[in-house]
């Protein structure tokens, strides 16, 4: 039977083939957590950045820990949860620190206060816990179901603000601790006061964010990964990430990202929201492949590829040319400002069979507002069409209202109405591109904690308690009474703050 030393075995092996781990005696310290298991949380840019930045701070030290791809294996064998680096008890460390990247991670977060022995909600916990904090990508959308179980919030870019946190931390009782971080813009504390939505910016001195570590054992094999810019100076209306969330784009001289690429790193990954609007990202791309590197880009837009960047891509080891459409039709791209046309996506494909590419991926969503079957059935014929220079994969997730941008409030299309918009594109395409479809269940379940407040985490908590399935997420939400923004804004009369369109009354979602 597998047991508690075969776990830390398993840990151990993982350590050993680390590049750039970081090890640091101080007297603060901090467990960074991440509700999903290693391979995923270890290709997230962000929660390498912070595991960074605290280790720079001069009193704190960092020790990561992951939810299990085994829980049941430490629920069984009573093995409390432990962090990486020196396999302790995360239940000792003063501070747990999540990095939450989307909604479907709550559970993760449950489970892994549950296996630290720590009590999943805040109002059970007293001064001899840890101080339970929680941050990502997440929060520039919507916290609130965060809240009943973190003691602080930290919204937006953490870069500064861990620092601020780790200070005071350091050097303050939990009660005091708590009502003087209420005080300052980029943390929420439930119930102290203080400003509730606030996006917190980094000043620009601590760009580029980047990699610790390089592992192989990661969604992004031996990659170091590294942003040659932040944020997005497009306006997107679904997107989190637009320009008037952050101050638009700030882009990082190409000079600096390659003198922080450290010598061993052999595959190099370029991360932001549009990194092909880099002014100077052909340059950076052609500097890396000459170096001998594989390359790699998180975001391409098919409006600003050209030969030359293909080529680079193709000569730096890519193989799919990936890019994403949004929008099922050009009028549905037209309703979410989506800058892409057709002929632009047909382009990309072109550049990529010159360039000696295999296959084009290309990203899209179902399920917009006003959305109808005539949408579903240009999707087929585009993509049969594109199909025709070079194979295409399609993946195709239905779409999710997220607070904080102008489609905030818009409904979710509904579980039976996206599937059947899936059937009638999958029978369009006559089997002449490969479909990969997000689940609707879960797209709605994402939707249901998008769009609800606090209510919505504790509904996730009792779905956990009963086994996470989906008819325990649809019981949950329905006895908490979690009831979507849109539905608050049609019965409230609240005017919506941009003038998008949508169907006004909307049924209930547990049908």
């Amino acid at each position: 039977m597998e047991g508690r030393y075969t776990l830390i075995e398993r840990v151990q092996a993982l350590l050993g083939d680390e590049q750039g781990t970081l090890h640091k005696e101080a007297p603060y310290r901090v467990a960074l957590c991440y509700p999903s298991p290693y391979h995923v949380g270890m290709s997230s840019l962000g929660y390498q950045a912070m595991y960074g930045e605290i280790h720079a701070h001069p009193g704190a030290t960092a020790e990561r820990a992951f939810l299990p791809d085994d829980v049941e294996v430490y629920r069984r064998t009573r093995t409390p949860l432990f962090t990486f680096e020196s396999q302790t008890p995360v239940s000792s460390f003063h501070m747990l620190a999540f990095s939450v990247a989307y909604e479907l991670e709550l559970t993760g977060l449950f489970s892994m206060l549950e296996l630290s022995g720590i009590p999943v909600l805040k109002e059970e916990r007293d001064e001899r816990h840890p101080l339970v904090v929680a941050g990502g990508p997440l929060t520039f959308s919507n916290p609130d179901p965060l809240e009943p179980f973190v003691d602080v919030l930290v919204q937006g870019e953490a870069d500064d603000l861990i620092h601020v946190l780790l200070e005071a931390a350091a050097s303050m009782e939990k009660d005091a601790l708590l009502t003087h971080l209420a005080s300052i813009p980029g943390f929420r504390v439930a119930g102290r006061g203080g400003k509730r939505y606030h996006v917190a910016k980094a000043t620009d001195s601590r760009l580029p964010a980047r990699s610790a570590i390089v592992t192989p054992h990661t969604e992004l094999r031996s990659m170091f990964l590294i942003e040659p810019e932040r944020g997005c100076s497009r306006g997107c209306h679904y997107c989190v990430m637009r320009r008037t969330t952050n101050g638009g784009m700030r882009t990082v001289p190409p000079e600096r990202v390659l003198s922080l690429i450290p010598e061993h790193a052999k595959r190099v990954g370029l991360v932001g929201a549009a990194v092909t609007d880099h002014p100077r990202i052909v340059e950076l791309l052609r500097t890396l492949v000459d170096s001998g590197r594989a390359v790699g880009v998180s975001s391409l837009r098919a409006d600003r590829l050209t030969q030359e960047l293909v080529d680079q891509l193709r000569r730096g080891g890519a193989t799919n040319l990936t890019v994403a459409a949004d929008g099922a039709s050009q009028r549905m791209r037209e309703l979410v400002d989506r800058k892409h046309s057709e002929e632009q996506i047909i382009r990309a494909a072109n550049f990529a069979k010159t360039a000696g590419m295999r296959q084009l991926k290309v990203y899209n969503v179902v399920g917009l507002p006003l959305e109808e079957d005539a949408d579903v059935d240009e999707l087929a014929r585009f993509t049969v069409e594109l199909s025709k220079i070079l194979p295409v994969a399609l993946g195709v997730a239905p779409f999710v209202a997220k607070r904080n941008t102008p489609l905030d409030g818009a409904p979710f299309a509904g579980i039976r109405e996206v599937e059947g918009r899936l059937e009638r594109l999958r029978k369009g395409l006559k089997g002449r591109a490969e479909v990969r479809p997000t689940s609707a269940r879960w797209a709605w379940v994402e939707y249901m904690l998008a769009q609800c407040g606090p209510e919505a985490g504790l509904a996730a908590m009792d779905a956990w308690k009963a086994g996470g399935g989906f008819a325990a997420f649809k019981r949950a939400f329905k006895e908490r009474d979690c009831q979507p923004f849109v539905a608050r804004r049609v019965e409230d009369g609240r005017r919506r703050p941009t003038e998008w369109p949508t169907v006004e009354n909307v049924a209930p979602p547990y049908v």
